[in-house]
């Protein structure tokens, strides 16, 4: 089976469309075929082909996955989960990714950097809430189900600034004229997560 044709795609420049035997057979990266070694007018085996379009699988699902953490950190809990849709909705349509593309997208994104639970935690942890206010307790429960280790999420509560004290000020602030029982407001603050001596302190404050 010969390489008849590499063109670069109309709407993506980085990619390129690969012609077999004069049809289009797939598309990959720049990058990829660079490191695939793909040359026009080789010949290669059936084999050769088939891994080659799985490669192809892999730079979309890995430009997709990029993208998404792009948009904000994210932890890997959230990538693996993401990754695992992506394969899921694949099944049902084109079975263009797999189970092992997922985890390879995931190892490519952590070596790279763009997936790390500490900064993703710290990023979290000093952004959540900044203006309305949240207690210590709810960023862990909401650190711990994006997955990050209580190793973590305690290293990174401890290097914070901010306090329940200083934390439950801005809540109590903000939800005042909605709560204007202290008893009904002190439920609602329990709920978030303040321990009952801060809520009393700072209510009869």
């Amino acid at each position: 089976m010969k390489i008849t044709s590499l063109t670069a795609q109309l709407k993506d420049a980085n990619r390129v469309n690969v012609l077999v035997d004069g049809k289009f057979r797939f598309s990959l990266d720049l990058a990829q075929v660079s490191e695939l070694g793909i040359k026009s007018g080789k010949t290669y085996s059936e084999v050769e082909i088939t891994e080659f379009e799985k490669e192809s699988g892999f730079g979309k699902l890995y430009v997709k996955a990029l993208d998404y953490c792009l948009i904000r950190y994210r932890s890997q809990r959230e990538i693996n989960d993401y990754l695992k849709r992506k394969v899921y909705a694949s099944r049902l349509k084109s079975n263009q990714y797999d189970d092992n593309m997922a985890s390879r997208v995931l190892e490519r994104l952590i070596a790279k950097g763009y997936v790390d639970d500490q900064r993703f935690a710290r990023y979290w942890v000093e952004n959540r809430f900044q203006k309305k206010g949240v207690s210590r307790r709810r960023l862990s429960l909401e650190l711990a189900k994006k997955g990050v280790s209580r190793e973590l999420i305690d290293e990174v509560l401890s290097e914070t600034v901010r306090s329940d004290k200083d934390e439950i000020i801005k809540v109590i602030n903000k939800k005042r004229n909605r709560y204007k029982d202290n008893d009904k407001l002190k439920a609602y603050l329990i709920r978030q997560g303040f321990d009952y001596d801060i809520i009393q302190d700072s209510l009869d404050c």
